[in-house]
């Protein structure tokens, strides 16, 4: 075989709401999306991050570019509420983002809420089953 798969970058270029989690994935903006997400403010993004205790400042490099028009970032840790490693929330907030780390369903409906808000909000969401 030549060439190889190509995949492309999951990406929907606006705001939405997530309208169900669950099933290893989201639902929002009557599409949905398997694995992780990053909701910012340039889109949702598919995020390859699925372990919340590997998660490192490369994974949250699309946040921290975005930053400037971040006030608050979510970080849904999965069906549990795992703590993120002192030193990458320590960069977060350097960066000037507020972080709040919360279970994925809870980060869910926090997100929506400040999100209807039309709050300077965004979240890295990791599946959940």
């Amino acid at each position: 075989m030549s060439g190889g798969l190509q995949i492309r970058a999951a990406h929907f270029p606006g705001r939405a709401a997530i309208d169900a989690y669950g099933n290893g994935g989201f639902r929002f903006a009557e599409m949905s999306h398997r694995g992780s997400i990053l909701c910012l403010p340039s889109g949702i993004h598919g995020w390859a991050a699925d372990d919340p205790t590997t998660l490192d400042e490369e994974d949250f490099a699309r946040p921290l570019a975005e930053a400037g028009a971040i006030e608050i970032l979510l970080v849904g840790t999965g069906r549990q509420l795992l703590p993120l490693p002192p030193e990458l929330r320590a960069r977060l907030r350097e960066a000037g983002m507020a972080v709040e780390t919360m279970a994925t369903g809870a980060a869910v409906r926090t997100f929506n809420v400040l999100l209807a808000e039309e709050r300077a909000v965004a979240a890295a969401l990791i599946a959940v089953d």
